[in-house]
């Protein structure tokens, strides 16, 4: 392998190019789960469909993505992020063009999408505890945050580009057509992506033997010395499900990312509905202000990916990995209350929008922390925590709109204002140095 391996030389290492095209495809997950909100006014006309039931389905996918995140990181663990990603992208694209394929006078037709976002969010499950098992294995701890800063800016971006592009399509075309857009999509990068990645570096012939050297190194796992560039392989662990149920910075960990959850899926399920439905904009620029909390995500996780690497070596673990996400929760529970009471609809997008960038300062610290807390478990440990984010997102697509018919939009942001409060408070129970091999 080493002689096959190119020489050291200029350009970017070949850790990020293969992160980037991580980040390709959480955007374009992103525009998969986030195609039936745009389209949602549509789908509602065609099929009858008022937005409790509505909610319904944007709650299927939630479900079946939080009922598969365990078993995704275990895939991702036993057959690696490369294959298991790859089938996955093209899971995504079959359930995504069968959505268009629910008949509208068929009797049922509410249960069938339901069961086709149920199966979609259970094949979009191994999206991110696969790219942790990838983080872990390809980046040192130091460079964690920045992986997944990068990673996480796709799921902005995608949803940022998602409204006006979706929308474009859906004027011109019909809304069947956005999703065919992103069922093509998504199998060509998918299959991009199966040809350029390996699982590890060490099998890789376009790293180079100073990059392999530096990832090695940076791991925690590392063996000593020489011995490090000759070992591809490791033997298998079984997965301590105990140990990590019994964890307090899972516990706290879960707990936190649910309320992530459940605060970000109002932008993602909600808040291209509430332009329109709640501040009365217009649909086309409904679909241009929706962007903006979207960018601000992108933003913001890539800003708090940098942030948290350089915190943790200028101060400590705890401040740039703990301190961060805190801040950054309890700051977007201040945004959304302030936002959600603006008289102006652009005022209300301008400082929602803030408070989507402050949530999304957080995002990085969630990965980076179960990357090193999990070592070779990162897979099963991310999807865990993962789980209590989706199930969080899977409450307020269907709460949200109970508590807006019966109480007001501005219960609504409340709810999500508390939610955030606990999120902070969760991040103080975390030690960002507990490692679980070293609690049985």
């Amino acid at each position: 392998m080493d002689n096959q391996r190119r020489e050291p030389g200029r350009g970017l290492p070949v850790r990020y190019l293969l992160v980037f095209w991580i980040f390709v495809l959480a955007m374009i997950a992103f525009l998969d789960r986030t195609n039936i909100s745009i389209a949602g006014v549509q789908i509602s006309r065609e099929f009858g469909i008022d937005n409790s039931h509505l909610g319904w389905v944007f709650s299927a996918f939630l479900i079946g993505y939080a009922g598969f995140q365990i078993p995704g990181g275990v895939l991702a663990r036993r057959y690696g992020p490369r294959r298991v990603l790859a089938v996955c992208v093209v899971w995504w694209g079959v359930f995504t063009a069968l959505t268009t394929m629910a008949p509208t006078g068929m009797r049922g037709a509410l249960l069938v999408l339901v069961l086709i976002r149920v199966a979609l969010g259970a094949g979009e499950a191994v999206m991110f505890p696969s790219a942790n098992q990838f983080v872990e294995r390809w980046f040192p701890m130091n460079e964690r945050g920045k992986a997944n800063g990068i990673i996480f800016g796709g799921v902005g971006l995608g949803s940022g580009v998602a409204p006006p592009l979706l929308t474009a399509i859906i004027l011109r075309y019909g809304w069947h057509a956005s999703f065919w857009f992103c069922a093509v999509a998504g199998v060509l990068a998918g299959g991009v992506w199966y040809l350029t990645a390996r699982d590890k570096p060490e099998l890789h012939p376009w790293v180079n033997a100073s990059e392999l050297a530096l990832i090695v190194a940076g791991r925690e796992d590392a063996p000593e010395g020489e011995a490090a560039l000759s070992m591809p392989k490791q033997a298998r662990t079984p997965v301590p499900w105990k140990l990590i149920f019994r964890s307090k910075e899972m516990m706290a960990l879960t707990g936190s990312y649910f309320t992530f959850g459940y605060v970000s899926w109002i932008f993602f399920s909600w808040f291209y509905i509430y332009l329109a439905q709640v501040r009365g904009l217009s649909l086309k620029t409904s679909a241009v202000y929706s962007m903006f909390p979207f960018i601000a995500m992108s933003l913001g996780s890539l800003t708090g990916g940098v942030a948290s690497d350089w915190l943790a070596r200028r101060w400590s673990a705890r401040v740039g990995r703990c301190f961060l996400p805190a801040f950054a929760l309890a700051l977007t529970a201040v945004l959304m209350l302030v936002g959600s009471r603006a008289q102006s609809a652009v005022t209300a997008t301008a400082v929602l929008a803030c408070g989507a960038g402050a949530l999304y300062l957080s995002q990085s610290c969630f990965w980076s922390v179960t990357a090193d807390f999990a070592g070779e478990h990162a897979g099963v440990v991310s999807g865990t925590m993962n789980m209590g984010c989706q199930i969080g997102g899977a409450v307020t697509a269907s709460l949200t709109p109970l508590l807006a018919a019966h109480f007001g939009w501005d219960a609504s942001f409340l709810a999500a204002t508390l939610f955030a409060v606990l999120g902070a408070a969760g991040w103080l129970a975390v030690n960002p140095d507990a490692r679980l091999k070293e609690l049985g």
